[in-house]
This record gives C-alpha cells, structure tokens and sequence, in this order.
C-alpha cells in the first residue's frame, strides 16, 4: 500500500477552520483502539492550545496551506467592498457569521469583517456583533501577517485603513 506524500509538513504555518492560524510542529504516531495512526501536531500559539489532527484526515477536515498572496489581495478587494446588511433576525445573521468564521475561508471571514465593521459614527453594536467582529478581524489579521511575514499589529493596521478608508 503505497503511502501518499501530504501536503502539509513539520514548520508549516496552517489554517485549521474552527481555530484559525496554527504550526505544525511535529508529526507523531499514537496507537489508538490498536491502530498506528500518525498525527499532525498543530500549535496554536495565540490560544496556548495543541490539537492533533490525524493526517489522512487533514483536508477532510479542511486544513488548508495558508492563503496565497492572490487569495489575500481577493480578500483586501473584499474589505473594500459594500457592507451587505441583511434583513434577517439577528440570531440567523450571527449563526451565518459564525460559519463563514468557522469556515476557515479568508474571502468569508473578510466579508464577516466588512459587514460587521462600524465607523464611529454609525449605529453602536450590541455586544454579540462585536464579539463576531473581533473573532473574523483576529483571524484575517493574523493570516494576513503569516503570510506577509510580518507583525500582527501591521497587518492589523493594513486591515483597519483598508477599512476606514472604503467609500462609505
């Protein structure tokens, strides 16, 4: 049975869709029920957490390699945009914003980001908004500085000028 080669290696930056930017800092066997099953170790520095995602079931899980720069660029073009507001009760837009957050998708957590964000002066957000604000801006913001290679808090005001600065 021939192994196949993964895709993702030890010292590799990847985004794990429920928690966002994490290390793979090794790869180790388990036995589990019997089974040799080798894993990913996945460091989330931020969280102080490490989770171990078995490697045949990787991108089933939907790890994926870190955005490229054209899917960063896409994403920038999303910020840009139009805030869409919908309609909907606020329990069901919070429930989209959550999965499109969880989703691990840069362009959807960018257009979390865009439709959430408040100039200052427009309508105060209730608490839950701003919570799901905070969550998508961390996980763009800190994509968007792995990938650049640089500080968080550049990346950070990258985003918020991109932001501020869309017509209103």
């Amino acid at each position: 049975m021939s192994k196949k080669k993964s895709e993702f290696s030890p010292e590799q930056f990847v985004v794990y869709p429920a928690h966002g930017v994490g290390k793979i800092v090794s790869i180790e066997t388990q036995e589990v029920a019997g089974f040799e099953l080798e894993m990913f170790v996945i460091a989330f520095e931020k969280d102080k957490m490490t989770l171990r995602v078995p490697t045949h079931k990787a991108t089933d899980v939907g790890m994926r390699a870190l955005a490229t720069p054209d899917v960063v660029a896409q994403a920038i073009k999303t910020l840009k945009g139009k805030a869409k507001v919908k309609k909907a009760m606020w329990s069901r837009r919070a429930q989209e914003y959550e999965q499109k957050i969880n989703s691990g998708d840069l362009i959807a957590i960018a257009e979390v980001v865009r439709d959430l964000h408040r100039q200052d002066d427009q309508r105060e957000q209730s608490y839950s908004e701003r919570q799901l604000y905070e969550a998508a801006l961390e996980r763009l913001t800190r994509e968007f500085a792995v990938v650049a290679g640089s500080e968080e808090s550049v990346a950070g005001e990258e985003i918020t000028s991109v932001l501020v600065g869309r017509a209103a």
